[in-house]
């Protein structure tokens, strides 16, 4: 859906990784049946835009000009277009064990740069003229396998990639941007450490390298990196850490760090009394990993690398406290039995800066769907992911005011 905002348009989707399927033929079933059912749900009169997920055989597959033409005109015929892809989970993303994996391979690897450089080639193919486009990435590396030198490597390999993006937008006309979703437990992963990075004298020292990649002088390289590089900000992984989002896109306005995609998505949080934390054990799961926060009655925070440990924690305190923990739910709960939802962070506030076009890309993103307690996830899959949209619209509309009446879609989805 495209909504008018601020003096231009925002594109606002949900993330294909909520459903299963790591070939090309899986993704483009679930184009044709999900994807299509949720458009029609919210009654789009106009073309649809996708948030693709392709991991890294779905993308060689995809990655032939034949197979591009062919999804392109797939696209046009169901009245769909691609304008943002996830590029962070490399390889199988549902039905397994991943936790940590998720991460690999790193931005220290030659296989994430070639990866990231095929999703660029194919969503470059597929991006109506006109339309930005955005990637998202792992924000580095997992922080616990850092090693020396290895943030050189990293800065050194994202500049490989936004050399390859300029040259791109000069070949093709469409502008891409590489968006670093930071996440608790990676490299960077608080709004802070990201503008501490962007700002930092190890990534101001790898400006003549990209200088001299793209033929250009070292202000025009500067330029080039903030144009071909920013952030995808979740809005559950900041909450997790108690940053409130809105504060966040603040943070990286004013330090002209570019937001290509924000990631509208919601935690649960569990008192940590008896009952609290029997619901969280609900949320405990063997296939992903659920970073948790959690804060004693005098305030004190301590991160745990998943769920468990965390909970155990909680039972240990003396007094009350508090339990965030990353998992997606959906936008639809405001709150539950035993827990609440930092949907709440996502105030009027907070969507009157996205009604102002600080993002041109809006994604809604559950994709622990298929993992959630049973009572959360009742309706059909399809029929969940409209109200999630529908429900992101009516926000947006209340908060600016009626700003987005000139929308092609939100009135006909509220």
């Amino acid at each position: 859906m495209r909504i008018a905002a601020g003096s231009g348009q925002v594109h606002l989707t949900y993330c294909l990784n909520i459903h299963a399927g790591e070939t090309w033929a899986e993704h483009l079933q679930a184009i044709r049946g999900p994807a299509c059912q949720v458009r029609d749900r919210l009654g789009c009169r106009e073309p649809f835009g996708l948030g693709l997920r392709l991991g890294a055989r779905a993308a060689a597959e995809l990655d032939h000009p034949e197979t591009l033409r062919e999804a392109a005109q797939c696209l046009a015929a169901e009245r769909l277009y691609a304008f943002t892809i996830n590029g962070f989970p490399y390889g199988t993303f549902h039905g397994t064990r991943i936790k940590e994996n998720v991460y690999a391979p790193d931005w220290t690897k030659p296989e994430r740069v070639a990866y990231t450089l095929r999703l660029a080639r194919i969503l470059a193919a597929l991006l109506p003229e006109g339309v930005p486009g955005s990637i998202s990435t792992v924000p580095g590396t997992y922080r616990a396998w850092l090693q020396p030198g290895d943030e050189g490597r990293i800065v050194a390999n994202l500049m490989t990639v936004v050399a390859a993006l300029a040259r791109l937008e000069k070949q093709t006309g469409r502008h891409l941007c590489l968006a670093l979703e930071p996440e608790p437990d990676c490299l960077w992963d608080q709004v802070s450490q990201v503008i501490a990075a962007f700002t930092g004298d190890l990534w101001r020292g790898a400006l003549p390298a990209l200088a001299s990649a793209v033929g250009c002088r070292l202000a025009q390289a500067e330029t080039l990196l903030r144009r071909h590089l920013g952030v995808c900000l979740d809005t559950c992984h900041q909450s997790v850490l108690r940053e409130n989002p809105g504060t966040a896109l603040d943070d990286l306005e004013r330090h002209g760090i570019a937001v290509p995609k924000i990631q509208v998505s919601a935690a649960p949080i569990f008192a940590t009394s008896r009952a609290g934390l029997e619901r969280a054990r609900t949320f405990i799961d063997p296939c992903y990993l659920h970073q948790s926060c959690l804060t004693d009655a005098d305030g004190t925070h301590r991160r745990f690398p998943d769920l468990p440990e965390a909970i155990d924690a909680a039972a240990a305190l003396h007094g009350p406290g508090e339990l965030r923990t990353h998992f997606h739910i959906p936008l639809g709960v405001a709150d539950g039995p035993d827990f609440r939802s930092t949907r709440a962070d996502l105030d009027a506030s907070f969507w009157q800066r996205v009604a102002r076009g600080v993002a041109p890309h809006v994604e809604v993103e559950t994709y622990t769907f298929s993992v959630l307690p049973p009572e959360l996830r009742s309706m059909p899959v399809a029929e969940n992911i409209a109200a999630e949209l529908a429900w992101v619209c009516q926000a947006w509309t209340e908060a600016a005011g009626g700003a987005t009446a000139n929308a092609s879609h939100p009135q006909a989805v509220v």
